[in-house]
């Protein structure tokens, strides 16, 4: 029974739902029919009264208004749920309706009943009306603060963005400002610093004058002196004018020649950077060479002594744990490096310098250097980093340098390397400046192509080697004309060095294919041929003694490969031999080599290739045989990345650490730029086609190298490609074609 009476329930429960919403349902169908009546008997003078009165309330407004009202019912009808989901646009309508209520009684009409109101009605006037200003303000308020009101997070967020784009135009503009306020206050100062010489000068030329005639005019009436310690008198006027002098006149300035001798801080710093960086030569040049405004401008990167001082406390208390006493006793912040120099204590002492008891009867000796470096993961372990290198000792100093990556690291920009004097007295020399980055101590590192002679850069993939020779490029580009620097480029991956082309600079565009390396090294080695020719009938050693007797100059050339392995693969003997021929002897013709490869392997980076190029960089790699090759030791397996490099050349025994510049794709892009659209005077061609000589030579050769292959072919007819490759010492693609001849004569036997 229990169960049938709640069945029953159940059942009468629907109904009494279903009769609740047909009322609700039959209530909103009267309240539209209602509306409907009301609307048109506004419109069609059914009720005159109530027209009069909604269209003098409303006016014109009463249209938007109705057709709203009406939507509004007819949703509340059919789709309740979508009122009450989509209620902020229901809302949002309604505020648009009232906005335009408020915009149409900005106007009056000329006649009828809206005559003493405006289109929008009474309601309309009492939002907007007059004054026009007030009613601006009033409609603007209220477009502000609804949106916010609907939607506040979209709306929140649309102001966050709007506030940091804000700030970032407000920045840049700061920028700017302090840029052009500093320019304008070194100027003011020059302008200030002339006219104070100018002025001293007058002054004492004056004061000579007024003191000549005062003499002469004493000497001539004497008896009609006073002796009273004024002008007229001669102890008077010598003392009034030195005085004066103290007092008006300028501080006294150097001479200029030793104004010479030390560095001028009050010029402009935009024309000293560019009068520095302007090499000797470019005077005579009939070519522009880009502004240094392209490049960004530096940013400091001060690291805060107080997070160091931490640092150095923490790894004297570390490594005293395990018995091994230090004193940190110097500390160079660089960009992303910071190296403590670790000074070894005494073995013995504890704490502060103090001595236990068995050691007062032994002798003191210094902690050896070996039981530092074999608490190296100690240490790493206890400053929570992997990054750590020791550097036992630091060439010059009698510390061992404890390398630690910088709590705050920051970048270098091209510009601030370049602005350098290092580099600013290697580019007024006339060499070939090359901007590669600061060191541990934030030390500016730029070095002279020309004396290197040949740079060899090796890393993996995303370690900064392509963006080291892309600051090489562009350093070159802002210091020297193309009618005195040639460069060819290959670039077998297509994408690094190919933006430079068209610059006049470059003797032929990009190479990107690997069959035509071979041809354009022996271009350049006619070259280096017809230029040594040249200097013996002039009678000079290089080109800086053919360049200062000849009437034509000869220009430097740069060869730069962006990757050495697919070279050596592909080209094999011949692309070596080449390389090595232009290292041995390219130095005194002025050619110089710039090899980058991301495989330091000894098969790429041959021995014979090393003993050519002594500077090298090196990246970071992945392990201690790829340091090894490059450098010859250990340590480019534990860099940063990113532009941390171990830079070896022949000033230094050992391997100087340096943070990379970095330069960004547009300033590239506006050096390019500048190059491409500068006419400047014919420059000399250097023919890269080979004389007919060669071919006839060449052919001899392949001929001769075929019948080698023929013999070796009839005595082992199952000889691989692998085999000839090795024999004749050539590449794997003309291995292969020498194994197709033979395939095609019958000599071997195809696998």
């Amino acid at each position: 029974m229990a169960r049938q009476a709640s069945r029953r329930k159940s059942k009468a429960a629907p109904s009494t739902k279903t009769g609740l919403l047909s009322k609700v349902t039959a209530t909103l169908d009267g309240i539209v029919i209602v509306a409907l009546f009301l609307g048109l008997g506004f419109f069609f003078g059914f009720t005159p009264a109530a027209r009069t009165y909604a269209v003098g309330s409303l006016g014109y407004g009463l249209i938007p208004a109705s057709l709203w009202l009406v939507a509004l019912l007819v949703f509340l009808r059919y789709r309740p749920r979508s009122v009450i989901t989509h209620w902020r646009v229901w809302a949002g309508a309604a505020a648009l309706v009232t906005v335009s209520v408020g915009v149409l009684s900005l106007f009056n009409a000329r006649d009828g009943a809206l005559f003493y109101s405006s289109l929008g009605g009474h309601w309309g006037r009492a939002l907007g009306g007059q004054p026009v200003e007030l009613a601006a303000v009033k409609l603007g308020v209220l477009c502000v603060l609804i949106p916010p009101l609907l939607y506040p997070r979209i709306v929140g967020s649309a102001y966050l963005v709007f506030l940091r784009n804000l700030g970032l135009g407000l920045r840049h503009l700061a920028n700017g400002a302090h840029t052009g306020l500093t320019y304008a206050a070194h100027w003011i100062w020059w302008l200030i610093r002339a006219v104070g010489r100018g002025s001293t000068s007058s002054w004492r030329l004056f004061s000579e004058l007024c003191n000549r005639s005062t003499g002469q005019r004493r000497a001539s009436s004497a008896e009609k002196q006073d002796r009273s310690p004024g002008i007229d008198n001669d102890e008077g006027v010598s003392a009034f004018w030195a005085q004066a002098e103290v007092d008006e006149a300028p501080p006294e300035l150097p001479d200029e020649e030793s104004v010479e001798d030390e560095p001028v801080e009050e010029e402009p710093v935009g024309e000293v950077a560019r009068a520095e960086i302007t090499p000797v030569k470019v005077a005579k040049s009939q070519w522009s060479i880009p502004s240094i405004d392209c490049l960004s401008p530096p940013v400091s990167h001060d690291q805060a002594q107080g997070p160091l001082q931490q640092m150095a406390r923490h790894v004297e208390s570390s490594l005293a744990e395990h018995g091994v006493f230090v004193e940190v006793n110097d500390i160079k912040s660089g960009p992303r490096i910071v190296q403590f120099g670790l000074t070894p204590g005494w073995v013995g002492r504890r704490g502060d310098g103090g001595k236990d008891e068995t050691a007062k009867s032994k002798p003191e000796n210094r902690v050896k250097v070996q039981s530092i470096l074999s608490r190296e993961k100690d240490l790493a372990l206890a400053l929570k980093t992997p990054y750590l290198r020791i550097e036992a000792p630091v060439p010059g100093e009698a510390l061992v340098g404890l390398e630690v990556p910088a709590p705050s690291p920051s970048k270098v920009h091209l510009r601030e390397v370049i602005e350098s004097p290092v580099f600013t007295k290697i580019a007024a020399k006339g060499g070939l400046p090359v901007a590669l980055g600061q060191d541990t101590g934030g030390v500016s590192v730029a070095m002279d192509l020309a004396s290197l002679p040949h740079l060899l850069i090796a890393g993996s993939t995303g370690s900064g080697k392509s963006v080291c020779t892309n600051s090489i490029v562009a350093s070159l580009l802002l210091t020297k004309p193309p009618d005195q620097l040639r460069m060819l480029m290959v670039d077998p991956k297509r994408v690094e060095l190919t933006p430079f082309n068209k610059i006049p600079h470059l003797i032929a565009p990009v190479i990107v294919e690997v069959d035509e390396v071979n041809p354009a090294l022996r271009a350049v080695l006619r070259e280096m041929y017809r230029r040594y020719k040249q200097m013996e009938e002039v009678g000079t050693r290089n080109i800086a003694g053919y360049n200062s007797k000849a009437e034509d100059p000869m220009p430097y050339l740069v060869v730069i490969v962006d990757e050495l392995a697919d070279l050596m693969i592909a080209g094999g003997f011949d692309v070596e031999q080449s390389l090595v021929r232009l290292a041995q002897l390219g130095r005194a013709a002025g050619i110089h080599l710039v090899l980058a490869t991301q495989r330091p392997s000894v098969q790429v980076v041959t021995g014979l290739l090393k003993a050519n190029i002594p500077a090298r960089v090196a990246f970071a790699v992945a392990s201690q045989v790829d340091s090894r090759v490059i450098l010859d030791v250990v340590g480019a397996e534990k860099l940063l990345g990113k532009g941390d490099m171990l830079l070896l050349n022949s000033d230094s025994p050992k391997p100087r650490r340096v943070q990379g510049t970095l330069v960004y794709d547009d300033e590239i892009d506006e050096m390019v730029k500048f190059w491409r659209e500068q006419e400047g005077p014919p420059l000399a061609e250097i023919p890269m086609e080979e004389a007919e000589e060669d071919e006839s030579e060449d052919s001899d050769l392949d001929e001769r190298m075929m019948e080698q292959a023929r013999d070796v072919a009839l005595r082992n007819p199952h000889v691989s490609s692998g085999y000839m490759s090795r024999r004749f010492k050539v590449g794997e693609q003309r291995a292969t074609q020498i194994m197709e001849a033979l395939e095609e004569e019958g000599l071997v036997i195809p696998k």
